[in-house]
């Protein structure tokens, strides 16, 4: 990692990664796979990813704001439920050997991919949304164990929020994204906190990743966010299938 164009590639990556994870999700699929293909062990590219999603999310959520979008403190509830259950997949995720790791994520990449290409319809429609009472409480009970998979690995998890809130709380997609980088940034401080604690985290690489993941960020969450572009789409179904074929057959 002493070459510059190294660096240059991270930041390219890192601003592809924030915007997608902002609009849409996966984002993840493509920033540990370039780390762990530019030489670091699969633990410590699972930590350095949490660097550049901490500033990611901290962007959006301030770009979501200055547009007056904000789902508070329904999204706080959420994101401290998210806080506790990172911090037990952050300390399963240490403890996982690489290749495991390695394929564990090709799986998870292949199954975004069916999420991708099969998912239901959404459509932006005005709807009376459901964030109190019994609803608020099973979003809470749930964003417990998305958590989890978010401190184990978090990739493809901006997916299933979006899928979630959508459908069981009624929310219009950019509100939904609105909540969901609040919430991933809550959590992500605790999984952040266990790598570091851990010593998985590179830190130099974990902040040139996040130029660029902060800088996406910014740009699309101050875009009127729809389902996501077509475009975008297509070349992540196309990377996440090369990676998981390779992260599979060549670890």
């Amino acid at each position: 990692m002493d070459q510059w164009y190294h660096y240059a590639l991270l930041i390219i990556v890192g601003f592809a990664v924030g915007f997608i994870n902002t609009v849409a999700g996966g984002g993840s699929l493509l920033s540990l796979p370039t780390l762990i293909f530019l030489g670091l062990p699969p633990s410590v590219a699972n930590g350095t990813n949490r660097v550049a999603i901490v500033i990611q999310t901290a962007m959006a959520t301030a770009g979501f704001k200055s547009k007056g979008v904000s789902t508070y403190p329904f999204n706080v509830y959420l994101g401290i439920s998210a806080f506790l259950g990172s911090i037990i997949g952050a300390r399963i995720a240490v403890d996982v050997d690489g290749e495991t790791f390695n394929r564990i994520l090709a799986i998870v990449m292949m199954a975004v991919v069916l999420i991708i290409i099969f998912k239901p319809k959404m459509k932006l429609v005005e709807m009376q949304e459901r964030l109190t009472g019994k609803y608020l409480w099973l979003s809470i009970v749930v964003f417990f164990f998305f958590g989890i998979y978010g401190g184990f690995i978090n990739a493809g998890l901006g997916f299933l929020m979006i899928l979630f809130m959508h459908f069981v709380n009624r929310m219009n997609l950019v509100r939904v994204n609105a909540t969901k980088v609040a919430v991933v940034f809550i959590y992500m401080l605790s999984a952040l906190a266990v790598f570091a604690f851990n010593d998985k985290v590179n830190w130099k690489l974990g902040f040139i990743l996040a130029i660029g993941n902060g800088t996406g960020a910014w740009v699309a969450s101050r875009f009127s966010v729809k389902k996501g572009d077509g475009f975008i789409k297509t070349f992540l179904v196309v990377m996440v299938v090369i990676m998981a074929i390779k992260l599979w057959f060549f670890t």
